[in-house]
C-alpha cells in the first residue's frame, strides 16, 4: 500500500486502457439517442392475441411505411395480460403530423389491428424536432455548469491549502474522466444492448458527477489535514500516498453500500428504470476509481511539475550535458 503513489502512470494507463475504446465508439458509432435528443415519436404497442416470437419486425416496419412512417425502428418485448405473457413492440417513428396527428395514429393503429388482431397502445411519446434541440442543448449547459460550480466550490473549500484552485482542477479532471468513460460505455452498449440517451441517462450523468466529486474531496479534505501536520522528512508524495490508504477502506465501504442497493435494483427492478441503474452503477465504479487513482494522483503530478520531463530528451551514453 506505500506505492501507490508511485504506481501512478500504472493507474492513468489503466484509465486510457478502458476509456480508449469508448472513444473510438463514440467516435465512429456515436451516442443512440433517445427522442428526448433526437426528436420523433415513441410507440408502445401492445399485441393481446399474438404470443412472443409471432411477431415479425420487419413486416411491422412495413405497415409504418405504408403509413408514411419509413424507416421505423421496431424494437420486440413481452407484456402481460390478464396473466398471460403477449407480444408487444417498440416502435420509433418520425413525429406525427401538426396539423392532424390523431387521423394518423388511427390509421396506424388500423392497419396493425387488420394483420396481427388486438392492438393496444400502451403509450405513445411525441419530441418535436425543436424540443429536441432545446434538451440536447440543456443537457450540455447543465454538465458544463456543474464543472464550473464545482471548481468554484473546491477552490473556496480548500483556500486555506497551499495552491486551493489545484483542488478544483485536479477533481474536474476526475470527473471528466468519469463522464467520458460513462459516455463511452454507453456508446457500445447502444451496440450491444440497444441502450438510448434519454432524459434519464443525463440524470444519471449528472448523478455520476456527485458521486465522483463527493469522493475525491473525501480524499482531498484527508490530504489537506495531512499537509497541516506534516513532519520535516515527508514528501508531498509520502502525504499522499499516506491519504489514500487512510481514506481507502473509508471510500470503499460507502460505494459497496451504494453498490449492493443498485444491484438489487439491477436484478429486481423494473426495466423502466435498468438502463438508469446500469448507468449509475458504472459511474459508481468509475468515480470511487478515479478519485483515489487519478485525481490524488494529479496533485502529485502537479506539484512535482512531471510534466517538465515527459517530452525531454535523455543525453545517449558518454554525451556531455549541455551547458547551463
Amino acid at each position: 500500500m506505500d506505492k501507490l503513489v508511485k504506481l501512478r502512470y500504472w493507474w492513468f494507463a489503466l484509465s486510457m486502457l478502458i476509456i480508449i475504446p469508448g472513444l473510438v465508439s463514440l467516435a465512429i458509432v456515436g451516442l443512440r439517442l433517445g427522442i428526448d435528443f433526437s426528436g420523433g415519436a415513441l410507440w408502445d404497442l401492445q399485441f393481446v392475441e399474438r404470443a412472443p416470437g409471432q411477431l415479425d419486425t420487419e413486416r411491422i416496419r412495413s405497415i409504418f411505411a405504408a403509413q408514411g412512417f419509413e424507416g421505423a425502428l421496431v424494437q420486440l418485448t413481452e407484456s402481460q395480460v390478464d396473466g398471460r405473457t403477449v407480444a408487444s413492440a417498440v416502435v420509433r417513428t418520425r413525429s406525427l403530423s401538426e396539423t392532424d396527428p390523431e387521423t394518423q395514429r388511427q390509421q396506424v393503429l388500423s392497419a396493425l389491428k387488420s394483420e396481427y388482431g388486438q392492438v393496444n397502445q400502451q403509450a405513445l411519446q411525441t419530441v418535436g424536432a425543436t424540443v429536441s434541440a432545446e434538451s440536447t442543448r440543456s443537457a450540455v449547459i447543465a454538465v458544463i455548469a456543474a464543472c464550473v460550480v464545482i471548481l468554484i466550490y473546491l477552490t473556496l473549500a480548500f483556500r486555506r491549502a497551499p495552491h486551493p484552485v489545484r483542488y478544483g482542477v485536479c477533481a474536474i479532471l476526475a470527473m471528466i474522466h468519469d463522464v467520458l468513460l460513462v459516455l463511452g460505455v454507453a456508446s457500445i452498449l447502444g451496440v450491444v444492448i440497444g441502450l438510448e440517451v434519454d432524459a434519464l441517462f443525463l440524470t444519471a450523468l449528472l448523478t455520476v458527477i456527485s458521486f465522483s466529486v463527493h469522493d475525491t474531496i473525501v480524499v482531498f479534505d484527508r490530504i489537506r489535514e495531512n499537509l497541516i501536520n506534516r513532519r520535516p522528512t515527508e514528501t508531498f508524495d509520502d502525504i499522499v500516498n499516506h491519504s489514500i490508504v487512510q481514506t481507502l477502506p473509508r471510500s470503499v465501504n460507502t460505494q459497496l453500500t451504494t453498490f449492493f442497493t443498485l444491484m438489487a435494483l439491477l436484478l429486481f427492478g423494473g426495466e423502466s428504470i435498468r438502463n438508469l441503474v446500469l448507468i449509475l452503477l458504472i459511474g459508481l465504479i468509475s468515480g470511487t476509481y478515479s478519485s483515489i487513482f487519478n485525481a490524488a494522483q494529479l496533485l502529485v503530478v502537479w506539484e512535482n511539475r512531471e510534466w517538465n520531463r515527459w517530452f525531454r530528451r535523455s543525453n545517449p551514453p558518454g554525451a556531455e550535458a549541455p551547458a547551463a
